[in-house]
This record gives C-alpha cells, sequence and structure tokens, in this order.
C-alpha cells in the first residue's frame, strides 16, 4: 500500500515507517500538516495528468460526399477515481494546519480516501470528525502499538464497514450531537475495530 503519513514527532514518524516497510508498505513521512497537504494535492494531481490516456479509435469513417475515408479523432479521458495513496495518517493535534483541517481539505478534493487519525483523545477526535468532515474516520488511540498501525491499515473490512457506518452520520450530521449518539458512535467504532486500536 501507499501510506502518507503527517506526524510532528520524528521519531514516532520513524517507528511508524520502519514499522510499515517491514510490511512491504510504501510510506511517504511528512512533519506537519501544511507539508502533508502539499504533497497530497501536488502527488493526486501528477497522478491525474499521468492518466490521461490517448486512445485510437481505429474506425475508418466514410465521408458520405466522396468515396474518401479517415481516421476517427483519438479521445482523451481522466481518471478522476484515482487516489495518490491508499492511506492517509493524520496526527490529530499538529502544531499549525492540525489533522483535521488537513482531513477537510483532502476530502474536499477526493471525498473517497481513507483516512486514519492518530490521537490521544478519541472521543473529541470522533466529535470533530463528524461535525467538521461529516463523516466518521478510523481512528487509533496513541499510544498504540505497531503492530496494531499495521494490522489497523491492512484490514481494509474496517474501512469498507465505516462507508456503511457513515450513512448513519449522514442522518444526524445537521443536530448537534447527545452524549448518547456519540457513545452509539464510539461502540460502532469498537466493533468495526475488533478492539484493536482502542
Amino acid at each position: 500500500m501507499r501510506i502518507l503519513i503527517a506526524e510532528d514527532d520524528l521519531d514516532i514518524a520513524t517507528l511508524y515507517k520502519k514499522a510499515l516497510e517491514k510490511n512491504k508498505h510504501s510510506v511517504l513521512i511528512t512533519s506537519n500538516g501544511k507539508d502533508c497537504l502539499m504533497n497530497y494535492l501536488t502527488t493526486l494531481k501528477n497522478l491525474r495528468s499521468s492518466t490521461i490516456q490517448t486512445r485510437e479509435a481505429g474506425v475508418q469513417i466514410k465521408d458520405t460526399h466522396s468515396s474518401r475515408y479517415a481516421t476517427a479523432q483519438p479521445r482523451t479521458f481522466v481518471d478522476t477515481n484515482a487516489s495518490p495513496y491508499d492511506v492517509v495518517i493524520l496526527d490529530y493535534s499538529m502544531p499549525g494546519m492540525n489533522g483535521m483541517e488537513v482531513a477537510k481539505e483532502i476530502l474536499s478534493t477526493y471525498p473517497h480516501q481513507r483516512i486514519i487519525f492518530a490521537s490521544a483523545y478519541v472521543k473529541e477526535t470522533l466529535e470533530q470528525s463528524v461535525k467538521e468532515l461529516k463523516q466518521v474516520v478510523e481512528l487509533m488511540q496513541k499510544p498504540f502499538a505497531l503492530k496494531q498501525l499495521t494490522d489497523t491499515i491492512e484490514d481494509t473490512e474496517a474501512f469498507e464497514e465505516l462507508r456503511e457506518l457513515n450513512v448513519d452520520v449522514d442522518r444526524i450530521k445537521g443536530a448537534e450531537l447527545t452524549h448518547e449518539q456519540i457513545f452509539d458512535l464510539l461502540t460502532k467504532l469498537r466493533r468495526i475495530q475488533k478492539n484493536r486500536t482502542f
């Protein structure tokens, strides 16, 4: 998998990188939110421009007014479903541009991007993700073991279940969340994450 990480603690970021590369993942580390976002947007732009493909139709068209034939013009298309990274891991509380701000920008550009927040404050992060992102993203409560990190990233089923859970979030996104609603979301997240990350 291609993984982008924004973590302002260099020692922690290095541990993440080593653990993930050991499992054959391609990892890029950024030390702050602004650099993470700039990298994401640049990589997305480059990816989309490189997926513009020209195809020859290969069809001969006969001009009805003469007996001449012409080859149809080539077509171009852009793969707008391409994602530059399989996973983006964001430290929730970074100085400057925090993880939530980065996530908002990324999701406004590519709404299907898989994002995982690394946060010591799971409840607050969950509340903010629902209010600001209008969806629930994956959360890992700091501190966590490196095996939990690799297991979470490699568990794509949890990400798919979160997509289904976000349908429920759509029902309440216009309203203020009650304590019971937050508790219910946390319970569902714990079940989805199989008690591995918090």
